[in-house]
């Protein structure tokens, strides 16, 4: 069962094959047995999980069943969940109970999903690598002394192990994307827009983006019918009409044009992790689309762009956390402002540290010209690059990241050499684009993912796209020996 797609568990439950409840119940054998090794994840609640199981068992016998009811998903622990802890991987909300759902958490109880427990990630979603959690580093599958990528590490983690059927991650320059090609899965970052960000904790508001973790394009397909849609409640919620994310699956791809842009496959991407990518591209030749050579000149710039954009919303966002309303306090104070000082000091790591004194540099007066809109202005030109490109091609595809899953510490104390991770991702972001992240094969052992970048609202092109090629390969269905 721990392999079977998301349709195949689906038809099992409908056809009485197995249970919700013993579905869900070897899943958390699994977790039990697994997860004090990988640590992905946080909070596990049994008998609420189990509940639900047993909720999703009653509504699939009235036969009320949605594609995904009495189906187990691992949620990450950035989502707010009514009832449970909810920490973000961090210490300063590390007792906090979610008063509310969040849209997407909402979605899934709706659709009669059930919750197996919240994922481990980076904290606050900041990093690259899943070694920043204030609950310790998760261990990637595929080898344990290895990162599983970040900052939803967690879902990644258990869903190479297959700890749950499929998982939700956000990413905010790669995080779902790097992960999926560090261990051997899908990932897709929809457009921004797409998947309210009502009870997702901020990092970057305008760069976040919940999106499907699953084994296949055809899950992660699933998944977006359940996530997707308008919700009043996010400002940056777009109200479009809902589609069918599976519609287009099985379209052939004769004349499909793909773009490979020169800047990803220079100085910096591993020669392994090339000639995986270049075998993938040449896959899609003998499936009848055609390769054109594009250039998206402002790639380069991409990182320190993000790295001061995404720093100046996070020092925004992360000042809600003062002690005061909820979240960590400082046990001894002297007076208010020292009740603040201590409480942040306390209950921020190392990395959010960093990432929040960078924000209030940027935007503090005298600065903000010179970086924070200097920045938004090269922001333009990397979203123009990319428009220039769809005039060419129809998908762009290239490496999800530059090299294969580094050792735990390896790149600990390099915090430039760390942020290089998302060198091929973080422009997608910046754009606003959909973009996802396929297994494609494995250098030295170790998964390698090629990235599939769309234009606006494409998700479902892309989704076609990579499941052609995974009904071709089964790069897909590899797990990780022992597991």
């Amino acid at each position: 069962m721990i392999n079977q797609s998301l349709k195949q568990l689906a038809a099992a439950l409908a056809t009485k094959q197995i249970s919700s409840v013993e579905l869900t119940q070897l899943f958390l054998d699994r977790i039990k047995r697994l997860n004090p090794e990988l640590n992905a994840y946080i909070t596990l609640d049994e008998a609420k999980t189990l509940a639900q199981a047993k909720l999703a068992d009653a509504r699939i016998a009235n036969g009320e069943a949605t594609s995904v009811t009495g189906i187990p998903f691992a949620q990450k622990d950035i989502f707010c969940a009514k009832g449970w802890r909810t920490t973000c991987g961090s210490k300063m909300l590390e007792t906090f109970i979610a008063p509310y759902d969040a849209h997407v958490i909402t979605q899934f109880d709706n659709a009669g999903a059930v919750n197996l427990g919240k994922t481990n990630m980076d904290e606050f979603a900041m990093g690259s690598s899943n070694e920043t959690s204030y609950f310790g580093k998760v261990k990637n599958p595929w080898d344990k002394e290895r990162v599983p990528g970040g900052s939803s590490g967690g879902s990644a983690a258990a869903m190479a192990a297959r700890l749950c059927a499929a998982a939700t991650g956000t990413d905010t320059g790669g995080s779902i994307r790097q992960p999926a090609s560090l261990c051997g899965f899908t990932g897709l970052k929809p457009t921004y827009g797409v998947v309210s960000r009502y009870g997702m904790i901020a990092f970057a508001s305008s760069l976040d983006q919940a999106g499907p973790m699953a084994k296949s394009a055809e899950d992660c397909a699933v998944m977006m019918n359940v996530m997707a849609g308008f919700d009043e409640r996010d400002s940056t919620s777009l109200q479009r009409e809902n589609e069918d994310y599976s519609r287009d699956l099985n379209k052939p791809l004769a004349g499909l044009k793909i773009g490979l842009p020169k800047e990803y496959f220079a100085e910096g991407l591993s020669a392994e992790v090339a000639v995986v990518v270049q075998e993938a591209i040449a896959q899609y030749r003998k499936l009848g689309a055609e390769t054109v050579d594009i250039s998206l000149p402002n790639t380069r710039l991409s990182i320190p762009v993000y790295y001061v954009i995404a720093p100046a919303e996070a020092s925004s966002n992360l000042s809600r956390y003062d002690g005061v309303r909820y979240g960590h306090r400082a046990a001894e104070y002297t007076d208010l402002l020292d009740m603040y000082c201590k409480s942040r000091a306390e209950g921020f790591g190392a990395e959010v540290k960093r990432r929040i004194l960078i924000g209030t540099y940027v935007l503090s007066a005298g600065y903000y010209d010179a970086y924070y809109l200097k920045a938004q202005q090269i922001r333009r030109l990397i979203a123009q690059d990319f428009e220039a490109a769809f005039n060419q091609c129809d998908v762009i595809m290239g490496p999800s990241a530059p090299g294969t899953a580094f050792k735990i510490g390896e790149k600990a104390d390099d915090p430039v050499s760390m942020y290089l991770q998302d060198i091929y991702t973080i422009a997608v972001n910046l754009a606003g684009l959909p973009g996802m992240s396929i297994p494609a094969g494995f250098a030295n052992k170790l998964p390698v993912g090629l990235q599939i970048i769309g234009n606006y609202f494409d998700e479902a092109r892309m989704l076609n796209v990579a499941h052609q090629y995974q009904q071709a390969t089964d790069w897909h269905t590899k797990m990780p020996e022992g597991i």
